[in-house]
């Protein structure tokens, strides 16, 4: 076994490596870029090494520094966890040719699956099934044209190399063909340094169902079981999960073999994924080889009692493989979510920013938390904006699907917004609960997994305030330190009569005002022309109960001096702002005149120029940030006067790009 190990990651996936290095005793070396000096790989690691600027192309991507790391600090392997530099050829050939291994596949094996095209004319010679469609060498857009009609509609645009949905675009008629390639190659060539495109026959109303793949160096290869990843929004998984409830005996068995002969058909070393698309009736089809760990691996260690990572180490280091496909024992089901700093209901626009609060659930049995960032961290700009993975195990999908929803209920997240409301309401949706969900069905009916505009019933607001009053008299009585005395209640109290205060909450820049008279649990409480009282609330373990109107009810909720977050009883999570009783409001002084960057990023298209009339909802310019094309549109009629951003300027946040005329 290897005694130092340099992990050419960064964030959750370098934790990871480093966790199972640790426990097998293994020394661990960590790289860097200017943004990650105080990460928490770095500060995990036993030596960590500075490798350049913040931008990937400035440092993770740069086989040179890492390799002269390697070299530098004695490092006897290179694991490249997911992403970055883990499925280059050529970095996996320099690694070899200097004597360090690298921890997966050879670089002949990436080669034949780094590219779809090849990848699927190889498995076409293996009798492994394949979609229909067009794989070929000649990338002209007017012979693309063609063979996309030869291939029919509708039909899918894919980059040739990388992955992860970047680049992929569905086309329903030629119409549509032109604008969607050269958008589809713009994304390509920024994100895989690759334009070329393959088109498939788009199956609709697909499932995305993939198997776990191991190779050694002794000839034998497995599988680990499947994995079912049929929650996406634009091709990005959101939930993954083992085994998949579509799947029965017979079928699992025929994928199975099918991976088995695509991994052999490239003399497959380490961990692999075979990646099936599944129609309806249950015909299957290779999709891609992803010639390393994926994300989504815990879900399989989960229910196979395995540590993947560990067998990475020991097939690079030349050891068998420590089981056999008979010895494969699958227990119980496993799910995992992603928790991002985004914003699903502004289109999942990526967050940045600090972690002022980050509650997780506490490691368990039936929870596991994988992360690269603690409270007080920062998401950056340059990176993915993934705060933490979230795992669930029980003995069967509808438990395991309720310790998801207690998990997600029980974290928090404060600084970037987060995904987590959303991720409540996709657990609970019936497409989920009762496994019928396809990899479109997000994108279809995406504002049922969205917050919106939702309001607060009054008993919402009204346990809100009740878990407010609590929460302020407890704090003015331990700073008083006499509980008894008068001024040991925060309760407004009057000589001759009751106290009245005023409970301010905000909920999506809505406020809410609630009225309070009482103290010690018990309450008047006044919202508008609604009333409730309460009686015996008490804060205790993560909830509040109380009688409302003389009704006994528990509701799941924390509260402290800024917020108040609770759910309801259908399981909606509200996170109520605390705001002063009284308070002046400016009025928004933008009057729709102006496009903003959003968030800090490139300008890879400009659409529009001064003097140009344009309508609202007008796409104006493209920029991309967080590895995503944004596009900002026109928030109203009228005619631009001023643009002020080209094409490939990198722009900071709240820059104004471009101005409206006055109306």
């Amino acid at each position: 076994m290897f005694e130092r190990v340099l992990i050419a990651n960064r964030g959750e996936i370098a934790c990871r490596v480093i966790r199972t290095c640790r426990r097998l005793g293994i020394h661990t070396i960590a790289v860097y870029s200017e943004a990650d000096r105080d990460a928490q790989h770095v500060r995990l690691a036993d030596e960590a090494w500075p490798i350049g600027g913040p931008r990937p192309a400035d440092s993770y991507l740069r086989g040179d520094a890492i390799l002269d790391v390697a070299k530098r600090t004695g490092a006897q392997a290179i694991h490249p966890g997911y992403g970055f530099l883990s499925e280059n050829t050529d970095f996996a050939r320099i690694c070899t040719d200097a004597g360090i291994a690298f921890i997966g596949p050879r670089p002949e094996s990436i080669d034949a699956m780094g590219s779809k095209a090849a990848a699927k004319a190889l498995m076409e010679q293996h009798a492994v099934p394949l979609v229909p469609g067009y794989h070929g060498a000649n990338q002209d857009a007017a012979h693309l044209a063609e063979q996309a009609v030869q291939t029919g509609f509708p039909l899918m645009i894919k980059p040739a190399a990388g992955g992860g949905g970047k680049g992929m675009r569905i086309v329903r008629d030629a119409a549509e063909f032109a604008d969607a390639l050269a958008s589809a190659q713009r994304e390509a060539a920024s994100s895989f340094g690759d334009a070329r495109m393959i088109l498939e026959r788009y199956v609709e109303h697909p499932r995305h169902i993939e198997f776990q793949v191991f190779g050694d160096t002794h000839g034998n290869v497995i599988h680990l079981n499947e994995r079912e990843c049929s929650a996406q929004r634009r091709y990005q998984k959101v939930l993954e999960e083992t085994p998949s409830p579509f799947l029965d005996d017979a079928r699992r068995q025929a994928m199975g073999a099918a991976a088995i002969a695509a991994a052999k058909a490239v003399d497959y070393v380490g961990a692999g994924t075979v990646e099936f698309i599944v129609a309806q009736s249950g015909e299957f089809f290779f999709m891609e080889m992803n010639t390393r760990l994926q994300v989504e691996h815990p879900v399989t260690e989960m229910t196979l009692g395995l540590d993947l990572v560990e067998w990475q180490l020991r097939v690079a280091a030349g050891q068998p493989l420590p089981l056999t496909q008979d010895q494969v024992h699958s227990h119980g089901h496993a799910i995992e979510v992603r928790l991002y700093a985004e914003d699903p209901d502004q289109n999942f626009l990526p967050g940045s920013g600090k972690l002022q609060t980050l509650r997780l659930p506490a490691p368990s049995r039936h929870v596991r938390l994988d992360g690269g960032v603690i409270e007080g961290d920062s998401v950056t700009i340059f990176y993915d904006p993934m705060i933490a993975k979230l795992i669930v195990w029980d003995e069967n999908r509808q438990q395991a699907l309720q310790r998801l929803r207690e998990a997600l209920a029980a974290s928090e997240i404060v600084g970037p917004k987060s995904n987590i409301g959303f991720l409540e309401r996709l657990a609970r949706h019936p497409a989920v609960v009762e496994g019928r969900i396809d990899t479109g069905y997000l994108d279809r009916h995406l504002d049922e997994f969205l917050v919106g505009d939702v309001s607060p019933t009054d008993g919402v607001l009204f346990a809100a305030a009740t878990a407010a009053l609590l929460h302020d008299e407890y704090s003015v009585s331990v700073t008083a330190g006499d509980p008894h005395s008068p001024w040991a209640r925060a309760d407004a109290w009057r000589i001759g009569h009751a106290g009245k205060r005023i409970i301010a909450l905000t909920l999506r820049e809505q406020r809410h005002d609630i009225e309070a008279h009482g103290h010690s649990g018990n309450y008047q409480l006044r919202h508008g022309e609604a009333r409730c009282e309460v009686r015996g609330a008490r804060l205790l373990d993560g909830s509040l109960s109380a009688r409302f109107d003389g009704e006994s009810l528990r509701v799941p909720l924390r509260a402290d001096a800024q917020r108040v977050l609770l759910h309801d009883a259908n399981g909606q999570r509200y996170r109520f702002t605390r705001a002063v009783a009284f308070a002046w409001e400016a009025k928004d002084a933008a009057g729709g005149n102006q496009v903003i960057a959003p968030m800090p990023g490139r300008i890879v298209l400009v659409k529009t120029k001064a003097g140009d009339v344009v309508e609202q909802g007008q796409e104006l310019l493209v920029m991309e940030a967080m590895k995503m094309e944004l596009a900002l549109k026109a928030p109203r009629a009228g005619t631009i006067e001023s643009v002020n951003a080209t094409q490939g300027e990198f722009v900071e946040a709240d820059a104004v790009l471009v101005r409206f005329a006055d109306a």
